[in-house]
Parts: C-alpha cells; sequence; structure tokens
C-alpha cells in the first residue's frame, strides 16, 4: 500500500472566493476539482511543500499561511495524510501553470462532491465557516 504525505493550499481572496483546479483525465481521481498541491518530498515541511507546489501549479508565491486542517484517508491502495493550508496572502495571480483548468468560487458554495472524498471534510468545515 503506498503511504503519501499530501500539502495543499486553499488559496481565499478578499471576496471570500476559493481557488481550485481540475485534476488531469488521466490521474487519481481524474477531473475532480481540488485546492492545489502535491507530495511532500524528503527533507521539506509541510508548509515548505505547500508552498513550492502552489509556485509550481498555479504560479504564486504563498506567505503567512495558516494550518486550517489535517486528516487521514484511507483508499484501497493507499493512505494519504493531507495538510491543509489556508493561504490568503500570495503574491502574483492564480492560473494553470501545468494546462489544468481553474477557478474562484464562493467558499460556501464549494460542493464536496465535486472532490475527491478525503476532502469532504474540509469543505464542509469552509462552508460552515465565515
Amino acid at each position: 500500500m503506498k503511504i503519501l504525505q499530501i500539502a495543499v493550499g486553499i488559496i481565499r481572496n478578499d471576496a471570500g472566493e476559493i481557488y481550485i483546479t481540475q485534476r488531469a483525465a488521466d490521474a487519481h481521481m481524474a477531473n475532480k476539482w481540488e485546492f492545489p498541491g502535491g507530495k511532500i518530498e524528503a527533507g521539506e515541511t509541510a508548509e515548505e511543500a505547500m508552498i513550492r507546489e502552489l509556485e509550481e501549479e498555479v504560479g504564486i508565491t504563498a506567505s503567512e499561511p495558516q494550518l486550517f486542517d489535517k486528516l487521514e484517508y484511507e483508499f484501497p491502495d493507499r493512505h494519504i495524510t493531507l495538510w491543509f493550508w489556508l493561504v490568503e496572502n500570495w503574491q502574483g495571480e492564480p492560473w494553470g501553470k501545468e494546462g489544468q483548468p481553474g477557478r474562484w468560487v464562493a467558499q460556501h458554495a464549494l460542493v464536496a462532491e465535486e472532490f475527491p472524498p478525503a476532502n469532504a471534510p474540509v469543505i464542509e468545515k469552509l462552508v460552515q465557516t465565515p
């Protein structure tokens, strides 16, 4: 069984919108929407990985992220630990650097079913948070 550590950024603008991207058609959980991020590499902290991933995937430099949630999820073929960082300060404008679609969505309008199942508790928490 694969064991993965994943760090993601919940990018929230001043209007209370969250920037999400769509997973590739050939990726695990294909075509689902997600918060940008990726695997934590050897020697990286979860925060460092999230900052690196946001630069690589959506072209922004995050600053002052706050840990929003950490959870574990079991798939039949993998066990993942997800670190969710709330990012409200950054340089640049997020866009799909790897060709992936991206969009802003109102925080209260996030739909858990559009995301991989591991995201459901975080989406529920975001929808209920002002």
